[in-house]
């Protein structure tokens, strides 16, 4: 039995953390400590706060991967979520280990806005498309990020003459295409984007750069 309770012990999923971009929410977890728990196999649970019973998620049972996507169960982005998971092994499970509490709708990354760049002698046009959820409209087309916060986006202009590390903000707002004049003829310029939520002061990642030569 000792051997059975130091073998529970030593499979036992750590670090168990939600990670979400954009509401793609996925589980992740690490292996126990023992050497031997890399040939272990996982079963995940998940519950919404409040509640009493947990719900098996079943492509995640008895999987010897450590991650599980919980897209499609923390949909209900204004709820806080709970998932936990155990290990098994030769015949022997672990203990539940929990996650913490997940909010998607407080908590998951917001991406970068993807940008397309179009020149033409003096100036650049900037056509900017917020990130997509995973969640679908009646029709099928994803719903964007926009319409679950109250997003801005931000636009920066780096001038390849002066610095590369100097970013311009030449606009913050809502326009999904804007303009920027009165530029230099036979300069390299790259626009780079991001996201803005004033309500959180919460900015996304920059988005990679488009770089164009007028």
């Amino acid at each position: 039995v000792l051997e059975n309770q130091d073998l529970q012990d030593s499979i036992k999923p750590q670090k168990v953390e939600f990670h979400s971009l954009n509401f793609n929410t996925t589980l992740h977890w690490q292996p126990g400590w023992a050497r031997e728990a890399r040939d272990a196999l996982y079963f995940v649970q998940y519950k919404v706060y409040g509640q009493s019973t947990w719900q098996n998620k079943d492509e995640c049972w008895g999987i010897s991967s450590n991650v599980c996507d919980l897209t499609h169960e923390t949909s209900d982005i204004q709820e806080p979520y709970y998932s936990r998971v155990r290990a098994a092994l030769a015949g022997v499970y672990s203990s539940w280990s929990l996650s913490c509490r997940f909010t998607p709708w407080r908590e998951t990354v917001i991406g970068p806005p993807m940008v397309t760049v179009v020149h033409s002698n003096k100036s650049i046009t900037v056509k900017l498309q917020a990130p997509q959820s995973p969640y679908k409209r009646k029709r099928g087309s994803k719903i964007p990020m926009t319409n679950y916060y109250d997003l801005l986006y931000q636009v920066f202009i780096i001038n390849n003459l002066l610095d590369e590390q100097h970013r311009v903000l030449v606009y913050e707002g809502k326009d999904k295409v804007i303009k920027i004049e009165d530029l230099r003829p036979g300069v390299s310029y790259c626009i780079v984007a991001k996201m803005y939520m004033p309500k959180l002061d919460h900015s996304s990642a920059y988005s990679s750069r488009q770089c164009t030569l007028l």
